[in-house]
């Protein structure tokens, strides 16, 4: 072989190899999108979990007397925005 074709000889062993190694780059990257969509759903459901954690004490203090006057207000703002939105719900479903 003379020095032209070996020089293509190893531009297509290296374009192969890169080939090779996209292919191994393009699994790992699906391979991680996916770990990032669960990581993401459970993210998403210890939220969820944290806020019916936080609604639990607080209707506990409600129960027990024991919030301070701001917590109080808190409470009612949060207990109005809910039945608003119960009231939106409503008008919705009577359409």
């Amino acid at each position: 072989m003379n020095a032209t074709e070996q020089q293509l000889k190893r531009i297509q062993d290296k374009v192969q190899q890169m080939l090779k190694n996209q292919s191994v780059l393009q699994k790992e990257n699906a391979k991680l999108r996916e770990e990032l969509d669960l990581s993401k759903q459970h993210s998403g459901t210890q939220q969820q979990d944290i806020e019916v954690l936080k609604q639990q004490v607080d209707v506990l203090k409600v129960g027990t007397g024991d919030m301070s006057a701001a917590e109080k207000k808190e409470f009612e703002k949060r207990i109005n925005v809910y039945l608003k939105e119960i009231d939106r719900c409503i008008t919705l479903l009577s359409e």
